[in-house]
């Protein structure tokens, strides 16, 4: 029907072939733009690549100079890793080798130690084998030392029981309740000559020089002593009696001759006499120095004050004041402090020494003393240190006067000579009345050195038991003195102390004040001597 329909007519067919001929010119048309406007795009997407690449080539030739950088870096790190990795494997290797080198000393000095325990111990129970064979034969040897004895001359002197290089003792046990009594045999040695001054005959001149007293003051001494000295008999010896002990003590003070001659003199080895030395010492200064070596009372200061003012003309002087040095050997500390510049430049001969201070009376008794202090310190400083000084500062010598020479300072109770020059009469007058004063406290250390000659010369005491030795030594000066024991003329000692003037001489105002009007009155009545004038 459609078919006839077109081919009836004939205008339509043309109309619609000439729309199908427009609609395929548009559809070509349609598709040259298409065409055109794809060309376009294209170039523009083309022109736009080409920006972009450059953009990305800049960009890509900075990525790759940081990646090199970092490779660098990571480069670097991994290198010091492996050298921190090296050194750490070094270390490790030198420390274990090390502990192996450790290990292998410890283990060889422990070896040798248990090796020398082991002898060690061997030793022991070797001596202790000896020693215990030693024992049974001493034992067997003293009970027929004891039994012989017994029936031909009885009981034998002993001595104590310290085994010294001269000393051949044999030591018993404890004597059975039944049986002769086991005693302490020592080697046998010669009491002659003790026996002879212990003997009522002897001659008081010989004890005299021998003791440096007569047999009345020794006696008294023994007597003071008895009850701190003696001892008594043991079963296994006899004590040695007072007697002998204070004279051992006495004489070794008296002559200063070595504890070997000491040992000889009285029958007793080395280590006794040694022994009874200190012992008799010490208790001289516990028991007889608070007798016979102590300030005066205020009724003996009166008589001192009198006979001082009698002497020179100056009152309240209560006491003399002198300083001397004792030689000792080098002492094994503080050599330095005890080195004493001034007597080793006069004797030309290296000297050690301690200092002796003293205040004396009218009558060369020690009323105060002060022992110990290093010989390098000079007079001054040595009375810092003492307790007169401390006791001054307290108040206790106000009023009174101690007459010094001119190596202590001037002060409100030291009075001193005058140092300076060119001195005026009534200051030489002054000088010679402190002078006269001065010489009572020189004369007494000089029979004090005199007297016990192991002040003179370097003694074999030990440092520090020095100090009760000299006291020992001052308190028998003054029993000598109060008993009025005369000194030997042979045994007189020429006394030489350098003085040296103090850093500070005048130390008080009112002292300078009080010398001044005391020198006055000395010349003004008549009591200032002349020989200064000569």
């Amino acid at each position: 029907m459609r078919r006839s329909f077109l081919t009836g007519n004939p205008d339509l067919v043309s109309f619609l072939g000439a729309c199908g001929l427009f609609q395929e010119s548009h559809l070509e048309m349609s598709d040259s733009k298409q065409q055109q406007q794809r060309k376009r795009r294209r170039k523009e997407n083309t022109s736009g690549d080409g920006v972009g690449s450059i953009e990305d080539g800049g960009e890509k030739k900075e990525g790759a100079v940081k990646t090199k950088g970092l490779a660098e870096i990571l480069t670097s790190l991994v290198m010091l890793e492996d050298q921190a990795k090296e050194d750490e494997e070094e270390v490790e290797k030198v420390n274990r080798e090390e502990r192996i080198d450790f290990e292998e000393n410890h283990g060889k000095k422990t070896r040798a130690m248990m090796g020398y325990l082991s002898n060690l111990q061997d030793y022991h129970r070797d001596a202790e084998f000896a020693e215990g064979t030693r024992k049974r034969k001493a034992r067997a040897n003293a009970l027929a030392a004891t039994s012989t004895a017994a029936m031909s001359i009885g009981a034998a002197d002993v001595e104590d029981s310290v085994l010294n290089s001269d000393d051949k003792d044999i030591v018993g046990d404890k004597a059975p309740a039944a049986g002769p009594q086991r005693r302490l045999w020592v080697k046998n040695r010669s009491k002659d000559w003790w026996d002879q001054c212990n003997s009522p005959d002897f001659p008081e001149d010989e004890f005299k020089k021998a003791f440096r007293m007569g047999k009345d003051t020794f006696d008294l001494i023994c007597s003071e002593l008895t009850s701190v000295v003696a001892k008594e008999n043991t079963m296994l010896r006899d004590a040695v009696p007072v007697r002998q002990r204070v004279a051992v003590c006495i004489w070794r003070l008296a002559t200063g001759e070595p504890l070997r001659l000491v040992s000889k003199k009285f029958g007793l080895g080395i280590s006794t006499c040694h022994k009874l030395v200190l012992e008799v010492c010490s208790a001289i200064r516990n028991v007889l120095m608070p007798k016979y070596l102590r300030w005066p009372d205020d009724n003996t200061m009166r008589t001192i004050r009198e006979d001082f003012e009698a002497m020179s003309g100056i009152p309240n002087v209560v006491g003399s004041m002198y300083t001397t040095h004792i030689p000792i050997i080098a002492p094994k500390i503080s050599v330095a402090a005890y080195f004493n510049k001034r007597h080793t430049e006069r004797n030309q001969k290296t000297s050690y020494s301690i200092t002796l201070q003293g205040v004396v009376d009218p009558r060369g008794v020690f009323t105060d003393v002060c022992i110990g202090y290093p010989g390098s310190m000079p007079d001054d400083q040595v009375l810092e240190k003492s307790t007169l000084f401390q006791r001054a500062n307290a108040g206790f010598y106000n009023g009174v006067w101690i007459v010094g020479g001119s190596g202590y300072p001037l002060m409100d109770w030291v009075l001193v000579p005058y140092t300076q020059q060119n001195l005026t009469w009534t200051q030489h007058a002054f000088n010679e009345k402190i002078g006269e004063m001065q010489s009572v406290a020189k004369d007494s250390f000089a029979r004090l050195k005199g007297r016990w000659g192991c002040l003179q010369k370097r003694t074999e005491v030990k440092l520090q038991d020095l100090p009760v030795v000299l006291g020992a030594c001052c308190v028998l000066h003054n029993i000598c003195e109060l008993r009025n024991e005369e000194l030997d003329p042979t045994l007189q000692f020429e006394l030489v102390d350098d003085e040296m003037l103090p850093d500070n001489g005048l130390r008080s105002a009112n002292a300078m004040k009080a010398r001044d009007k005391i020198a006055h009155n000395l010349l003004h009545h008549n009591h200032a001597g002349t020989s200064f004038l000569s």
